[in-house]
This record gives C-alpha cells, structure tokens and sequence, in this order.
C-alpha cells in the first residue's frame, strides 16, 4: 500500500510531547490525503494558482478542534500560518511543531474561493495517541476479520492492515495480515488493548512486538522513529 494510502486511514495530526516523558500530541482531528496531479491541474487552473498544491481533507472528526473551526471535508489545505503545505507529512510536521492549546491559521481553498480559518489545537485523545504512534512506527491496525482470529469476551484481534515503505515497521519486517498479540510484552486481546499498549510505549525507546504470521509467533523490535 503507498504512503498516500497509509495517511488516508490515519487520524491526523501529531504534535511534540508536552513535557519529557509524557506523550501528549498536539490534535487537529481530520483524516487526509494529497492531491492527485489532475486535482492539482484542475485546483491551478480554478483559483489562479500557478501550481496547484495542497492536501485534502477527507473527514473531520466530530468535536475534534477541526470541527470546532468550521473546517469541511472537501477543504484543500495550502497554508499553515504563512508556510505554503504541499504534502501531508510536511502538514503533519508543521502541526508538530505548534503546542497543544495553541491558535494557528489555516489557508483553505473551497468552491467560494479562498478562505482563513483559525483553529485552537488540542491535546490528542488518549484513544487516538495509539493510532498516531503506530503510524510514526509505520503501521496502521485494524480489528482482525479472518475466521477463527476471535478471542475470549468476543473481542476481535489487531491485525496489522498496512505497512508504510521505508519505515521502522517495514524494516523489522513486519506485513499486512500480521496479527498483534503482544506490545512491549504487554497481553493484547483487543484493538483497544493494542491501542493502549501503544500510546504508553516510550518514545525513546525500540519498540517490540509479539505476532501472528499464520502458524508462527514472531517478535520483532522497531527502531525509534
């Protein structure tokens, strides 16, 4: 699966830890995707762009900050306060960089026309730290479907549904399909339980995983990020 891909089934965004050993992320709340060259032609050529950039907004997140500014799905993101945003990771680095609490502008571009929207960035819930982690390691996780992989209470096992290129994920040679059993030792028997093994996992440190590759248990260590 391409990098564009893997950030389209990501929530989005990050942002630096609040304070030395605690994980707290700065939050905007959308899911989204970069432009394809014919969108990128067509967005030039609609609003007098020399070149079209930008990145879409596929979904915002209900009573996340994104909502709270009146950002759209459909909205194309070209600035973050006055940096021109090409690209999602560079969006992602840019929200990085502001800290939770903190009032930044986006530059959108909508059917009306151009527009400014400001936004108050939030601490990222708990329940997505998980997801935001396993991205940066380089993965995405989903409840298993496959028959059998149904564990006691009826929970669903994590599988592993994509793996970036190039990431510490890849490179410890994990694969789509690989079903989560352990994070740093820790039981997992659930897609929350992966969820929460994830976000406590320190930021310093390799991370290490028990998993499933059909009959096999396999561990493997991913280098921090």
């Amino acid at each position: 699966m391409s990098a564009r891909a893997v950030f389209l089934l990501a929530v989005l965004l990050l942002g630096a830890p609040a304070a030395a050993g605690e994980r707290q992320w700065s939050w905007l709340g959308v899911r989204i995707r970069d432009l394809a060259e014919q969108e990128m032609e067509q967005i030039a050529a609609k609003h007098g762009l020399r070149e079209g950039f930008g990145v879409v907004i596929v979904e915002v997140i209900e009573g996340a900050p994104a909502a709270t500014a009146g950002l759209r799905a459909g909205d194309i993101v070209v600035a973050f306060g006055d940096r021109p945003v090409t690209e999602t990771r560079l969006l992602q680095r840019l929200i990085a960089a502001a800290p939770v609490g903190a009032e930044s502008r986006l530059t959108v571009l909508r059917d009306e026309g151009r527009r400014r929207v400001a936004v108050r960035l939030a601490a990222m819930p708990r329940e997505v730290v998980g997801e935001r982690v396993a991205v940066e390691y380089g993965f995405i996780v989903r409840e298993s479907d496959r028959p059998g992989e149904v564990r006691r209470e009826g929970a669903s096992t994590p599988a592993i549904t994509a793996v970036l290129p190039g990431s510490p994920a890849e490179k410890a040679g994990l694969e789509p399909g690989d079903v989560i059993l352990q994070v740093d030792e820790r039981p997992v028997v659930s897609r929350e339980a992966a969820r929460d093994g994830l976000a406590d996992a320190s930021p310093d440190r390799p991370l290490r995983l028990t998993v499933r590759r059909g009959a096999a248990h396999l561990s493997v260590t991913l280098k921090s990020p």
